[in-house]
């Protein structure tokens, strides 16, 4: 990951989140994606606060943005590392972070939610 294609996705990251598209913010992430967030096991009652298949997390997005009607995302700060990338950022609950792996694609397969 170069600091170009860090810059990119984050910048189109959070403005599909902000726009509230669930077709956009799902055209980042691959068929077989994988989401691990401790909100998960909040509002989808799964004990590991992990889903698999853009499905099954697309239907946990629209029911937290359902939750969540002015859901609003400002970064902070993104960092770059090999095929992964960090955004640090500031969201309805605090300061969070995830870190989200890339396939040879650019799509992310695997993301992890971290929240203060």
């Amino acid at each position: 990951m170069n600091k170009e294609f860090t810059q990119k996705f984050t910048h189109n990251w959070v403005e599909a989140w902000n726009s509230h598209d669930l077709d956009k913010i799902m055209s980042h992430y691959a068929d077989d994606f994988e989401m691990t967030s401790p909100v998960i096991s909040k509002i989808m009652n799964s004990e590991s606060g992990k889903l698999k298949g853009k499905h099954a997390v697309r239907a946990y997005w629209e029911k937290a943005l359902s939750i969540n009607p002015n859901l609003h995302f400002e970064v902070i700060n993104s960092f770059s590392g090999t095929n992964s990338i960090v955004i640090h950022y500031k969201g309805h609950r605090g300061l969070s972070a995830e870190v989200f792996f890339f396939d040879n694609e650019g799509k992310v397969n695997a993301a992890y939610a971290h929240y203060e």
